[in-house]
């Protein structure tokens, strides 16, 4: 069964870019529009559903940024990508506050360019399966936690401290591995507190340039800087009386967390270029896959900023810990990625016994990808072993582990083992290709950089 092509509206004045990435990327599989105008990709907009676009910055249409702003007021739930030849830290800023998914610089890689079409495709189905409140898909959680699927023990207990925590004003901090779904625990605590009607503000400290982390979070003037032609507000400011969500907070370097700290403590900042501050009423949730202590105890991260962040800590129990939660997530995954003219698939006993035994080291994300992998590779209605990824069949399995059972894999294993060995499965299985590891990851490139730094790895040793 052939997965429906994604579709790419492909916006650029320069023909040979329009002609070229047009054809590179119908060869791997999407189905592309191009364009030569703003004015032409409004229109091909108006008529019809695109997955993700992919835009020039400095073209007819788009002089003064107006077709990134429509795009974001019109279309939110499109992905869009900026790629331009003539950067500038106005349009930097203006396209981060924007929400834009990435802004690449010319002449782009390919490899990068399909990197970062490929991480914004499957963010977005991320996206769209964790964002469907339909509680009765839900079987065993609490009603009011609509975007969180679980009926273990740790999961109910995670249910109880959620609706606690979400009517104060408390500062949270959200651990756990990569992809246990932090980011949903956060959106889920702002949905249940009193400040639900106004901005939850997703602030990924990966993303932000050390260069670039004032102007863009605190805002800044016009003419404090070279092309600063008017007032930036900032993302922070967005965010009162609201939330502000820092994913990846263990990432910052020690300067920013100073900056941050200052942000936490006084709950007011100055925009860059100006000498007034600004006051703010916000609620701070950050998120880390690190043990912040031990990282206070390296001397990595601020102790102060820890007990400011930390004042309730909320950890998030690994899949593979969860029993028979992997099955409930996995059913749900499969009916919310189940196409219309699909039949109704099921999983075979091999694949239920499979996904009980496997430790899941990307967690509820992985799983996520493995249910669409099965659905796209389907031959027949009960999804069979040969539609999973090699590395979870049999005889990987027993390879990867040859003197223990997977069951009990990790249990006594530090946080840092099992990340360790998760970025070596994903440089072996995709060669030593970071962007491609960091995407399946559900990280930036300088994210995952970071991580293989602290862990020494080194991704050419698994490049053919």
């Amino acid at each position: 069964m052939k997965p429906q092509q994604p579709k790419i509206l492909i916006a650029d004045d320069e023909p040979l870019f329009l002609q070229t990435t047009g054809e590179l990327l119908r060869k791997d599989g999407f189905d592309c529009l191009c364009v030569g105008d703003a004015h032409a990709a409004r229109d091909a907009l108006s008529r019809e559903h695109f997955d993700l676009i992919l835009s020039d910055l400095n073209m007819p249409g788009n002089v003064s940024l107006e077709f990134l702003r429509e795009g974001r007021a019109n279309w939110p739930d499109v992905p869009l990508i900026v790629v331009t030849g003539v950067p500038s830290l106005p349009s930097a800023v203006e396209s981060l506050r924007l929400g834009i998914t990435d802004y690449l610089l010319k002449p782009v890689s390919y490899r990068d360019l399909l990197a970062s079409i490929r991480r914004a495709l499957g963010k977005r189905h991320v996206d769209r399966r964790d964002s469907t409140p339909d509680r009765n898909e839900h079987r065993g959680s609490a009603s009011r936690f609509s975007q969180i699927i679980g009926q273990s023990p740790r999961m109910l207990e995670i249910f109880d401290l959620i609706d606690r925590v979400a009517r104060t004003d408390t500062n949270i901090l959200i651990t756990g591995e990569s992809g246990t779904g932090k980011e949903i625990v956060a959106q889920t605590i702002h949905q249940l507190s009193p400040r639900a009607a106004h901005a939850f503000q997703i602030i990924d400290c990966t993303a932000i340039p050390e260069t670039l982390f004032e102007s863009i979070l605190f805002g800044h003037a016009r003419g404090a800087f070279t092309n600063a032609v008017r007032d930036e507000p900032g993302l922070i400011r967005q965010a009162d009386r609201g939330t502000a969500f820092f994913d990846e907070v263990g990432e910052l370097p020690m300067i920013l967390q100073a900056k941050l700290l200052r942000l936490v403590q006084d709950q007011s900042f100055t925009p860059v270029g100006k000498s007034e501050s600004v006051r703010i009423d916000t609620r701070f949730i950050c998120a880390t896959n690190r043990d912040l202590e031990v990282e206070v105890n390296a001397g990595r991260f601020r102790r102060d900023l820890f007990y400011r962040l930390a004042v309730l800590h909320i950890e998030l129990p690994p899949l593979r810990q969860r029993g028979d939660d992997v099955l409930l997530l996995a059913e749900h995954f499969l009916t919310q990625l189940r196409q219309p003219a699909q039949p109704q698939h099921t999983f075979s006993e091999e694949v239920v016994d499979c996904f009980r035994r496997y430790c899941w080291p990307g967690n509820v994300r992985e799983l996520g990808n493995v249910v669409e992998r099965a659905l796209a590779l389907a031959a027949q209605p009960e999804l069979q072993m040969t539609d999973l990824p090699p590395a979870m069949r049999p005889d990987a399995l027993k390879e990867a582990t040859p003197s223990a059972d997977r069951r009990a894999i990790s249990r006594s294993d530090t946080l840092d083992q099992t990340e360790r060995r998760y970025l070596i499965h994903l440089l072996q299985q995709y060669r030593g290709n970071v962007s491609e590891a960091a995407k399946k990851a559900g990280m930036s490139r300088q994210g995952f950089h970071k991580i293989l730094k602290k862990h020494g790895i080194s991704a050419a040793r698994y490049r053919e």
